[in-house]
């Protein structure tokens, strides 16, 4: 992802928007639900173990969270298409 795009407030908007609906939407699958969560637990509740990455915990989510917006609209595509402004939920 190239870095005025991660800067962008466009964008930031837009992963804010679907990563909730994303998250409980039955079409995607668990398993890409938990390269998210897994990771991102990981790193709130162990940060002393990874004294290498220093980066803030919110700044790490955040970073995780553009990732699995991006990764689930290259994945499912077609939950954007049925539903552009809402993101069919369980």
């Amino acid at each position: 992802m190239k870095w005025r795009r991660l800067w962008s407030l466009r964008r930031w908007t837009h992963v804010f928007q679907r990563i909730s609906g994303y998250l409980v939407s039955s079409q995607v699958k668990l398993g890409d639900k938990l390269l998210f969560v897994i990771p991102a637990l990981l790193y709130w509740v162990l940060p002393d173990i990874m004294p290498l990455v220093p980066i803030d915990d919110i700044g790490f989510t955040m970073l995780l969270m553009n990732g699995f917006v991006a990764r689930v609209e290259r994945k499912y595509p077609h939950i954007l298409r049925e539903h552009p402004g809402v993101v069919r939920r369980a």
